[in-house]
C-alpha cells in the first residue's frame, strides 16, 4: 500500500495548513470529506444513489422493514422458521435495493436487470421457506429436485450480498468449508446424496443460515442497531466529545485523552470501529495534530480508542448477543463480565498517550478552548435514553428487546428538548430507515457465518480440529491460548467480528474449555482477538481509516495502533488464566481489586517498555526489565505478581534518579 493517500480520500484539505484546516472546512466540506473516508474503508458506505421520489420509496421501505422488525419481536408468535425466513428474504431485497455490485461511480436511480433478477429470485427463494414452513418441517430429510434448486438460489443470493454488503474474504472462508462437506466431510457416497444433505442443513434446517448467529439477529441485535440510529440523532456524539473535552482536555496530551474518552463513551452506543474512527476522529485527530502529535500516534490512537467501542457495555458489538445465546445466559451478564476488561482496554491506550505527552512534553488545551460546564450539565438529560437501557437490562425488569424499544421511546422524548437535534417526523423515518440500513450487513455476515458453523457441524469437522490442537497444546494452557490468538487474528484480518466469533466459537472455543478453560471467558477469548484485527496489520481497516484522516502513512499507523492497544493482547490472557476478571468465582472483594491492580500494572510495565518512556527515554535495559514485569503479572501467580512489581519498583526508582540527567526529548 502506497505512503500517500489520494487527494480524494484526505479528510483535510491541503490548501490550508494541517493544524488550521478544520477549523476552516464549512460543514459541507467535513462531511463530503467523511463520506469519502467511509466509502473508501467501510464497505458499508458503498451504496447506490437514490433520489427524488425514488429516494422516499427505498427510505420508506427500509423505514417498514424496521417497524416490522420492532412488531415481530415484541409482539408475533410465529413459528421460528417462518420469523427467521422472512426477516432474511427481506434483508436480501433490501440489500440489493441499496448494495451495487461494485464499488465505483453510481447512475442516479439506477438497479440494473441483473440486480433486479437476483433480489426477485432470492427473496422468493426465502419467501417459499416462509409460507411452506410447516410442511416443510414435515417432510424430512429428502428435498425435491425444485427443493434443491431453491435452497441454492438462496444460499448464492446471501452469499452474493454478502460479498457486497460485507466483502469477498468471508466468502472465501464460508466456500472453502462449503468445499470441504462436500467434497471430503460428508460420508453419503453418492454426489447428489451429500448435495441433498448441504442444502437441507444450510437452508432448510435451523444448523445453517436460519442458525444462533442470525436468530440473535432477528430478535435482539436489529432492535439495538435501530436504537443507535435514534439515540445518534439525538446530537449524543457531540455531547460525548464536548464532554470529554472539558474532563480530560486541559491536561498533557489533551486532544489525545480526548479521543480515548470519546471513543469509549461513543461505544457504548456504536459497535463499528471504522464509523467510531471517522466519526470522532474527524475532530480529535486534527486537535492532536495540532498540540504536537505525530500524524501516525494521533490516527493510531484514535482507530485503537474506538476499536474498542465493540467491547465497551452496554451495547457491544452484535458478536455479544451471540455469545450470550451461545452460553445460554442473559445478555445483561455478558455486559457485567466485560466492564472490568473494557476498562482496562480503555486504561491501557489513556497510559500509552499520556507517556507519548509527557516523553515529548506536549501540552493540553488552553483554558478558552476548553468548553463551559454550565452548557453540557444542562445537556446531561441526553444520557436519559442510556441509562434507561442500562437499568432495563441490568434489572432484568423486561426482556432486551422491550427494553430496546423503550429506550428508542427514550431517545425520540429527550430529542425534543435538544434544538437542532430534535427528531421530528421526517428524521424519525430517517432513522428507521438507517436503523434497517446498518442491519443488513450484519444480518448478511450472520446467515454466511450460520453457513459456516452448519458446514463444521454437518462434518465433524470441529472435533477433528478440537482433538488436533488439544494433542498439539498437550498439557500447556498458554499453547492452547497462543494458537487461538493467532487464528483469531489471521481470520478477522479478512472476516467480520461477528462472522469470525462464530467460526472460532465453533472451533477454538471448545478446545480452550476442553482445556479447562471456564466456557465464558473461553468465548470472551476468541471475542476480543477477533476485534483487534481490525488494527492488526496488514488489513486494519480502523487503523487505515485513521490514517486518511491524518495524512499519515497507513502501514505505520496499524503498527502504531496495535502498540497502543497492547492491552487487548493482555486482558484476554488475563480473564482466561484467572477468571475472577470476569467475576467468575469470587472469593470476595479483595481479589477483585487485586487482579486490578495487577493487572493495571502489567499493561503500564509493557506499554512503557513499548514507549521506551516513564520519566525519561529508557534504556535498553529498562525497557526488558520493564516488559518483564508485564509479563509476569499477566500469570494470576502470587510469586510472579511479586517479581513483576519488583521490577516495575526498580524501573520506576532508576527513572527517577536518572531524569535529573536526562536531555529533554525533541517532538
Amino acid at each position: 500500500m502506497s505512503d500517500k493517500i489520494p487527494a480524494d480520500e484526505k479528510i483535510v484539505n491541503t490548501s490550508v495548513p494541517a493544524d488550521t484546516a478544520a477549523a476552516e472546512l464549512s460543514a459541507e466540506e467535513m462531511a463530503a470529506n467523511v463520506d469519502a473516508v467511509m466509502k473508501k474503508y467501510d464497505r458499508e458506505s458503498n451504496t447506490r444513489i437514490w433520489e427524488g421520489k425514488a429516494k422516499w420509496v427505498v427510505t420508506g421501505i427500509l423505514a417498514a422493514f424496521s417497524l416490522f422488525c420492532i412488531y415481530v419481536t415484541l409482539f408475533a408468535t410465529w413459528l421460528e422458521e417462518i420469523r427467521l425466513t422472512s426477516f432474511v428474504a427481506l434483508i436480501v431485497l433490501m440489500g440489493y435495493i441499496i448494495f451495487p455490485a461494485k464499488k465505483g461511480v453510481q447512475k442516479v436511480n439506477h438497479m440494473p436487470w441483473y440486480d433486479i433478477l437476483l433480489m426477485v429470485a432470492g427473496t422468493l427463494a426465502f419467501l417459499y421457506f416462509t409460507f411452506f414452513a410447516e410442511a416443510i418441517i414435515k417432510q424430512g430429510a429428502k428435498l425435491e429436485i425444485y427443493q434443491l434448486a431453491i435452497g441454492i438460489i438462496g444460499i448464492l443470493a446471501l452469499a452474493e450480498l454478502c460479498r457486497r454488503a460485507v466483502g469477498l474474504p468471508i466468502l472465501i472462508v464460508a466456500a472453502a468449508f462449503v468445499v470441504y462437506a462436500l467434497f471430503f466431510g460428508l460420508s453419503n457416497p453418492k454426489f447428489s446424496g451429500r448435495l441433498n444433505t448441504l442444502v437441507r442443513t444450510l437452508f432448510y434446517s435451523k444448523e445453517g443460515i436460519l442458525s444462533t448467529p442470525i436468530n440473535a439477529c432477528s430478535k435482539f441485535i436489529v432492535v439495538f442497531i435501530i436504537f443507535g440510529a435514534f439515540l445518534e440523532r439525538t446530537g449524543i456524539a457531540d455531547f460525548f466529545i464536548q464532554a470529554s473535552n472539558r474532563i480530560v482536555g486541559g491536561f498533557s496530551g489533551g486532544p489525545a485523552k480526548v479521543s480515548v474518552v470519546a471513543s469509549a463513551l461513543e461505544g457504548m452506543v456504536s459497535g463499528s470501529s471504522v464509523a467510531n474512527t471517522v466519526g470522532s476522529g474527524s475532530i480529535t485527530i486534527p486537535l492532536m495534530k495540532k498540540t504536537g502529535y505525530r500524524p501516525e500516534f494521533a490516527a493510531a490512537a484514535e482507530s485503537a480508542a474506538s476499536t474498542g467501542g465493540q467491547i465497551m457495555p452496554p451495547i457491544m458489538g452484535a458478536a455479544a448477543f451471540l455469545m450470550a445465546e451461545n452460553l445460554a445466559m442473559s445478555y445483561s451478564s455478558i455486559i457485567v463480565m466485560a466492564i472490568l476488561p473494557a476498562v482496562l482496554y480503555f486504561a491501557g491506550i489513556f497510559i500509552a498517550v499520556h507517556l507519548e505527552a509527557k516523553k515529548y512534553g506536549l501540552r493540553g488545551l488552553t483554558k478558552d478552548q476548553l468548553p463551559d460546564w454550565r452548557p453540557l450539565v444542562k445537556k446531561l438529560y441526553l444520557l436519559i435514553p442510556l441509562v434507561l437501557l442500562i437499568y432495563l437490562v441490568s434489572s432484568n425488569t423486561r426482556t432486551i428487546q422491550t427494553s430496546a424499544a423503550l429506550a428508542i421511546i427514550a431517545a425520540v422524548v429527550v430529542s425534543l428538548f435538544n434544538k437542532g437535534n430534535r427528531i421530528t417526523p421526517k428524521r424519525f423515518v430517517e432513522a428507521l430507515a438507517a436503523g434497517a440500513q446498518g442491519t443488513i450487513s450484519v444480518a448478511a455476515a450472520c446467515g454466511i457465518a450460520g453457513i459456516i458453523a452448519g458446514s463444521i457441524t454437518a462434518t465433524g469437522l470441529a472435533n477433528v480440529l478440537i482433538n488436533g490442537i488439544v494433542a498439539l497444546a498437550g498439557n500447556h494452557v498458554i499453547i492452547a491460548l497462543v494458537l487461538t490468538m493467532i487464528c483469531c487474528i489471521v481470520l478477522g484480518m479478512g472476516v467480520p467480528t461477528t462472522a469470525n466469533y462464530c467460526i472460532m466459537a465453533a472451533t477454538c472455543a471448545p478446545i480452550l474449555v476442553r482445556m479447562g478453560v471456564p466456557p465464558v471467558a473461553a468465548h470472551f477469548f476468541v471475542f476480543y482477538f477477533g476485534i483487534v484485527a481490525d488494527l492488526t496489520p496488514p488489513v486494519a481497516l480502523a487503523a487505515y481509516a485513521g490514517a486518511a484522516i491524518a495524512q499519515s502513512n497507513p502501514m505505520k499507523t496499524a503498527i502504531t495502533a496495535t502498540k497502543l492497544a497492547i492491552a487487548a493482547f493482555i486482558v484476554p490472557y488475563v480473564f482466561a488464566l484467572n477468571p475472577v476478571m470476569l467475576f467468575i468465582d469470587v472469593e470476595g472483594p479483595m481479589q477483585v481489586i487485586m487482579i486490578i491492580v495487577t493487572s493495571l500494572l502489567g499493561i503500564f510495565g509493557i506499554s512503557a517498555a513499548l514507549e521506551g518512556y516513564v520519566f525519561c527515554r529508557m534504556n535498553p535495559v529498562q525497557r526488558i526489565l520493564s516488559a518483564a514485569a508485564g509479563l509476569l503479572l499477566i500469570d494470576p501467580n502470587t510469586v510472579t505478581d511479586i517479581i513483576g512489581i519488583a521490577l516495575i519498583a526498580l524501573v520506576i526508582v532508576w527513572q527517577i534518579f536518572q531524569k535529573k540527567t536526562a536531555k529533554p526529548i525533541a517532538a
